[in-house]
């Protein structure tokens, strides 16, 4: 588990529901990131930062496969364990249809 007393920002791999990727790193966090890209931008943050905590950020509607995959590239990068950033209740409940 995270250390929440850490002043560490964490490092945040987004996957948005059209499976588009975003880190919080550089100037325009808002723009979707290609693989390749982050995970040459994640293993820079990690190699000048190792203690950083690595989280991913998941839309409730995003396939698991497209997790797994922004997951693995944290590992690629150098992350040695990721955490997942819970959804809000109200966003996760599917309406009953």
């Amino acid at each position: 588990p995270i250390d929440p007393t850490e002043n560490a920002e964490p490092l945040v791999l987004s996957v948005d529901a059209d499976g588009n990727l975003y880190l919080n790193v550089g100037e325009d966090e808002d723009s979707p990131v290609e693989a390749a890209r982050i995970v040459q931008m994640a293993s820079t943050v990690l190699e000048r930062k190792p203690e950083t905590p690595v989280l991913v950020k998941a839309d409730f509607r995003v396939p698991y496969g497209s997790v797994v995959s922004a997951l693995v590239l944290l590992l690629r990068a150098g992350a040695e364990k990721v955490g997942f950033l819970p959804v809000p209740a109200e966003l996760a409940t599917l309406p009953a249809g």
